[in-house]
């Protein structure tokens, strides 16, 4: 900085000559010849000038120099001019700001243009600007990083005059550092729903169900914390048949808030029924407040609340709290928005790799069963006809008969247990799951057909629904089956037609050992000749009890359920 005041003159610097006989009169130190704008305003910059010397002619265009420097001066971005050689000829306040804390006082002028910034990393796409810009005398762009975590865009334009080539630089600097954040966190929220639903085929099947909902939970906590920064967060599912609202994931909630039922109503259930009610995002700025609000970590003073969707449809809530009034903006409600609808695919996902299991168990399992089932049917229809021979004969032999019907009827059960408990009924997704019929639970059924593909359909078929099936091929079977049935069965299905006798007839000797007799005839829609139906009605068969080949699934449930409820005190006679 000059220790005198100095006087700028606009002439020709290489007559070095004052312009008028008044400057002529002040030592040579005390003025500064300059030829254009950018020069006069590096020497503003240094401080020290007193005046400016203008010809008269060029009085409105310096006028209008010094009303564009206090333009840029005020802008909000930051305006450098640069030499050829990067350095700052000229800073605007908004630059000076930034630059602040890496150069002393804010005196920029013969600083170097990143020097003022803490040498910055450049992102690109250009990584030399201002070289781009002198060389091809076009703008060029280009993204820088500093120190202090923020991000700029740099636009940097070359100034010609009255030279053939550029003499200078104009430097524009846009803060971008939100921008850049949000794209960022856009990008780690990509990523962290990609990893959501990783699940590899060796961590499917080493992995139990519970296991895969504790890893998830867990690394939803852990991304909501790291990618958020959210330390109090609830997630709840929507059972699509109650409507209530199960917790899943629960990090700063009260136990007790926790624990409460909620369920999706646009009242009187908090914010979380609200939001599941209607579908809609809900920003709580303050607790206080609000109405829909119910406390769930304590001290909290703001909250948001999203849905998670999946394909439309209401699958839970995501909920975030915070001790601070206020803590959450419009941004970070959308940014929340666009992480649940990851956590809502990665919990269609398991759920569909839990069903994938619990599908393939329930397959292997009754694939056994029907392997097994009609041999096992097999021992029993001998077992007792064994039996039979020895009434009032060898008392031990029968004991050991009675033994092998109890084992083989317990081979049956233990392979229904197993197929249990490896496709147990919560791990099947709401619409794969059987509809409930409670009433053919433990149900003890007899199906009486010499057609194999009945016995064994009547197996895959009715067991689905837990019943305890036992098969026999003629009525003589039927009939000992009865006799050594220990408890007694609750319904008996036989075809009208079997290799010895009809129905009317098995109707008949059943006759003799239950009263009444809880059976049902299947039949097709042919000729009876010896009007068996019509006979079985005549002596007691429930009006309901017929079925008609082909029946559907739902037939034959509906008249086993109709008998198992008009003869529920059945036993032997």
């Amino acid at each position: 900085m000059a220790t005198k005041p100095r006087v700028i003159c606009f002439v020709d610097p290489a007559q070095d000559v004052p312009p008028c006989e008044t400057l002529s009169e002040l030592p040579r130190e005390a003025w500064i010849a300059v030829s254009g704008p950018q020069e006069a305003l590096r020497h503003i910059s240094e401080g020290g000038v007193r005046g400016v010397w203008v010809d008269a002619a060029a009085v409105d265009d310096f006028e209008r120099i010094l009303q564009k420097e206090r333009v840029l001066d005020e802008m909000p971005q930051g305006v450098a001019l640069l030499d050829t050689h990067n350095r700052i000829l000229w800073a605007n306040e908004q630059l000076r700001r930034w630059a602040h804390q890496q150069v002393p006082g804010g005196q920029l002028t013969g600083t170097g243009f990143y020097q003022a910034l803490d040498d910055p990393t450049i992102l690109g796409p250009d990584y030399c600007p201002f070289a781009t810009a002198l060389a091809t005398e076009q703008p060029a762009n280009s993204l820088i990083k500093t120190g202090d975590n923020r991000y700029y865009s740099i636009h940097a334009v070359p100034v010609i005059e009255h030279r053939e080539l550029p003499e200078s630089l104009l430097v524009t600097l846009v803060d971008v550092t939100q921008e850049k954040l949000q794209q960022e966190r856009l990008e780690a929220i990509h990523q962290a729903g990609a990893q959501l639903a990783d699940m590899k085929p060796e961590e499917i099947f080493d992995m139990s169900v519970e296991e895969r909902v504790e890893l998830l939970k867990d690394t939803i906590q852990q991304q909501t914390q790291d990618l958020l920064d959210f330390d109090v967060i609830e997630i709840r599912l929507l059972d699509q048949k109650t409507g209530e609202l199960t917790p899943l994931l629960s990090v700063g909630i009260k136990p007790d808030a926790c624990g409460r039922p909620l369920y999706a109503k646009a009242s009187d259930n908090g914010v979380t029924g609200f939001v599941a009610a209607t579908k809609k995002s809900y920003l709580c700025e303050d607790t206080a407040s609000d109405p829909l609000y119910i406390e769930g970590c304590e001290g909290a003073k703001s909250s948001m609340t999203v849905p998670l969707i999946w394909h439309e449809e209401v699958i839970g809530t995501f909920n975030v709290e915070s001790p601070e009034p206020r803590a959450f903006t419009d941004s970070d409600l959308k940014f929340l928005e666009l992480y649940a609808r990851e956590v809502a695919v990665a919990l269609n996902t398991l759920e569909l790799l839990v069903a994938q299991q619990a599908n393939a168990a329930q397959q292997s399992v009754e694939a056994i069963h029907s392997e097994v089932a009609l041999p096992v049917d097999a021992i029993l229809n001998d077992a007792v006809n064994v039996m039979e021979q020895y009434i009032g004969h060898d008392s031990d032999v029968r004991r050991r008969l009675e033994r092998i019907l109890r084992n083989a009827r317990d081979i049956k059960r233990v392979i229904q247990k197993v197929g249990q408990r490896m496709a147990p009924a919560e791990a099947v997704p709401a619409g794969m799951q059987l509809a409930k019929h409670p009433r053919l639970r433990d149900a003890r059924l007899l199906v009486v057909d010499a057609d194999e593909n009945v016995r064994n359909d009547a197996h895959s078929l009715l067991e689905r629904y837990d019943c305890i099936v036992e098969t026999a091929h003629t009525g003589r079977e039927a009939v000992l089956m009865v006799r050594n049935a220990d408890p007694a069965y609750h319904a008996i299905i036989s075809d009208i037609r079997l290799p010895d006798m009809n129905g009317y007839d098995l109707q008949c000797r059943l006759g003799e050992l239950m009263d009444p007799v809880p059976l049902i005839l299947m039949t097709g829609y042919g000729y009876d000749p010896a009007h068996t139906i019509v006979k079985a009605r005549q002596a007691g068969l429930h009006p309901k009890a017929i079925l008609y080949k082909p029946f559907r699934l739902d037939q034959l449930i509906g008249t086993v359920e109709t008998i198992l409820e008009a003869y529920s005190g059945v036993g032997s006679s």
